[in-house]
C-alpha cells in the first residue's frame, strides 16, 4: 500500500467508508491474527504473570512512538516501487511463525508476529521510508516472554546480586544478618531469595520505559546508551534498598512493621523510584553538554497531531506486494489447515513409580520422598523421582529424576540455575563426555561438579535426557527441543541427577567412582522411563 495526496480519487469500497487498500490492509491483518494465534494466546498467558503484566500496555506505545515518527514523514504521492522488502521480511515471518507452530513452541510464534508487523510497515512505506520505523517495531519485543533457560539465568543472577547488595547495606546500618544462599537470616525472620527479590519483577516495565525515554531523548547516541542499559541496575539497587530497609525495619522495630511496609514498597514505589532515577541521571548527564539545556528541552514529549496521523490510514492506497502479502497469508493458512495434526501425540512411557528398587548392589531406602509444594509447583514436572540409594559400606547417593510431557511452556530447569538457591556453592563444574566409560555407541555428556555448603561438600552428577541424547549444556537442549518438535511433534524430555557426600576421608576421585557405579547402574532401565522413540 502507499499513502498518497489524492484522497478523492482513491478507490473505495461500501461506499467510500473503506478505500480497497485499507480493505486489503485489514484481510492482512486477520489473516496474521489467524495464522499466529499461538503467539497471541503465549502472549496472553506470558501477561497473567507479574513480571509481564506490563504486556498490554506495550503494543499501544509501540504505536504512539509510530505516530509520532509519522508526523516526520511527508504523504507520499506517485508510486512506491521499493516495497517488495517487505514482502520478503513477511515471508520471512511466516516460516519462522511456521517452524514455531510444527516445533509446538508458540514464543517462537510470537516473535515471528513482530517481524511480521515490520514487514508490513515496509510494505506500506517502502524500504527507504520504511525502515526508519524500526524503533518502535523493537520496542515490541518487550512484550514477549524470555526464553524460560535466559529467564531463570537472568532472575537468578540478579537475585543474589540483589540480596548480596541488600545485606551489605544492612551490615553498614549495623543490622546483624546472615545470606546463606537463598535464604536472608535476621535472626527473627528468614527471608527466602523469592520474597526478598520481588521487587525485581518491575525490571521488565522498567526496561521498557527505559527504552521509550531514550528514543524521545534528543541527545548524544552514548548518552541514549547509557539510559538504556541503566535500567538494570537500577532495579536491583532500589531493590537492594527495599531489602535493607525491610531488613532495618525488623531489628529495630519488629516483625509486624515489615507487613505493611512490603505492601507499601512493593507497589508502584519501586518502579517510580527507578523512573525518578532514570531522570535524574539523564539530568546530570545534560549537565555536562554544551550548550547546556534542560530535561524538559531534551525530551521530545510532543503529542499534538497524533490523531491527524491516525486518520492517515484512510488514505491508504492497494498495491500489488499488499496483496502479495495477502496471498502469502492465505497460502500459509491453508497449508497449515492441510498439515497433519500433531497435538495428541501419545508417548508410550512407564511411570516412574515402577522404577526398580533394587540397581545392582545399591537398594532405594524408602519410596520417593515428596518434594515441598513451593518446589514441587517451580519444578513443574509431570513426574519426578527422589529417592536415597544405599549400599553397604558405602556413603549414600541421592537419585533424582524429572519427566516433562512438553517442554515447550518451561521444562527442566538446570542444577547450575537451582543448587546455588538452596544455599550451596558450585566450587567446580566441567561438561565431561563418558561415552568410553559406560560402552554407549553415541555421545553421553555429563556435568560433573563439587558444591559445598560451609565444610560439607557433595559430588554431582547430572545430565539431561531429549529423545535418546545424553546432554550436559541447556542451551544444546533447547536446539534438540526445537528439532524434534518440528520433526515429531514431540517436546518431551528430562532431567537425570546423581548426588553424594564426600567424605572427610575420602578423595574426590573415590565420590566420583561411587556415582560412576550408580550411573551405569541407572542407565539400564531409564530408556522404559525417559523414552526416546
Amino acid at each position: 500500500m502507499s499513502i498518497t495526496s489524492e484522497q478523492p480519487s482513491k478507490p473505495s469500497f461500501l461506499g467510500g467508508l473503506v478505500s480497497w487498500g485499507m480493505l486489503a490492509l485489514l484481510v492482512a491483518c486477520l489473516g496474521a491474527g489467524l495464522f499466529f494465534v499461538e503467539g497471541l494466546n503465549a502472549l496472553l498467558t506470558a501477561w497473567k504473570l507479574p513480571e509481564y503484566s506490563h504486556g498490554p500496555l506495550i503494543p499501544v506505545l509501540s504505536g504512539l512512538l509510530f505516530l509520532r515518527q509519522l508526523k516526520d514523514v511527508p504523504i507520499q504521492t506517485g508510486p512506491i516501487n521499493d516495497r517488495w522488502v517487505g514482502v520478503a521480511v513477511v515471508a520471512g515471518s511466516l516460516i519462522l511463525g511456521g517452524l514455531g507452530k510444527l516445533a509446538n513452541i508458540p514464543d517462537i510464534v510470537a516473535y515471528a508476529l513482530i517481524l511480521w508487523t515490520g514487514g508490513i510497515l515496509l510494505i506500506s512505506f517502502g524500504w527507504k521510508t520504511g525502515k526508519h520505523f524500526w524503533p518502535p517495531v523493537v520496542h515490541l519485543v518487550y512484550m514477549l516472554p524470555l526464553p524460560d533457560t535466559l529467564y531463570y539465568k537472568m532472575s537468578t543472577y540478579l537475585q543474589f546480586v540483589s540480596s548480596e547488595l541488600g545485606v551489605w547495606f544492612l551490615r553498614l546500618l549495623s543490622v546483624p544478618v546472615f545470606l546463606d544462599g537463598n535464604i536472608i537470616d535476621l535472626g527473627v525472620l528468614k527471608l527466602h531469595v523469592a520474597e526478598a527479590c520481588s521487587g525485581l519483577r518491575y525490571l521488565f516495565p522498567i526496561l521498557s520505559f527505559s527504552y521509550i525515554f531514550a528514543v524521545l531523548y534528543k541527545g548524544p547516541m552514548w548518552h541514549k546508551a547509557v539510559l538504556l542499559i541503566s535500567a538494570a541496575p537500577i532495579t536491583v539497587f532500589m531493590n537492594s534498598v527495599r531489602i535493607a530497609i525491610g531488613g532495618f525495619l525488623v531489628n529495630y522495630y519488629g516483625v509486624d512493621w515489615l507487613e505493611g511496609f512490603t505492601h507499601f514498597f512493593e507497589g508502584w514505589v519501586i518502579f517510580i523510584s527507578c523512573i525518578l532515577i532514570l531522570f535524574l541521571l539523564a539530568w546530570v548527564m545534560l549537565l555536562f553538554q554544551r550548550p547546556r539545556r534542560s530535561l524538559v528541552e531534551a525530551l521530545d514529549l510532543e503529542t499534538d497531531g497524533l490523531w491527524d496521523q491516525a486518520k492517515r490510514l484512510g488514505l491508504v492506497m492497494p498495491s500489488a506486494a499488499m496483496l502479495s502479502a495477502v496471498a502469502l497469508i492465505a497460502g500459509a493458512l491453508l497449508a497449515w489447515q492441510a498439515a497433519p495434526d500433531r497435538s495428541n501425540i501419545e508417548i508410550d512411557r512407564t511411570t516412574f513409580k515402577a522404577f526398580p528398587r533394587t540397581l545392582g548392589d545399591w537398594q532405594q531406602a524408602g519410596v520417593s520422598r515428596a518434594l515441598d509444594e513451593a518446589t514441587e509447583v517451580s519444578l513443574a514436572a509431570d513426574d519426578y523421582h527422589n529417592v536415597t540409594l544405599r549400599s553397604a559400606g558405602q556413603p549414600d547417593v541421592g537419585l533424582f529424576m524429572a519427566w516433562y510431557e512438553d517442554q515447550s511452556d518451561g521444562g527442566v530447569h538446570s542444577p547450575e540455575v537451582c543448587l546455588p538457591g538452596g544455599g550451596w556453592e558450585i566450587a567446580w563444574l566441567e561438561r565431561t563426555d563418558i561415552s568410553d566409560r559406560v560402552q554407549s555407541d553415541s555421545v553421553f555428556e555429563i556435568n560433573r561438579a563439587i558444591i559445598q555448603k560451609g565444610e560439607t561438600r557433595m559430588m554431582v552428577f547430572y545430565w539431561f535426557e531429549q529423545k535418546g541424547r545424553r546432554l550436559a549444556w541447556d542451551m544444546e537442549v533447547k536446539f534438540w527441543l526445537v528439532m524434534d518438535g518440528l520433526r515429531t511433534g514431540r517436546t518431551d524430555g528430562a532431567l537425570v541427577r546423581l548426588t553424594t557426600i564426600i567424605t572427610a576421608d575420602e578423595t574426590d576421585a573415590q565420590a566420583e567412582a561411587r556415582l560412576h557405579t550408580v550411573l551405569e547402574q541407572v542407565t539400564k532401565p531409564l530408556d522404559r522411563f525417559i523414552p526416546a522413540q
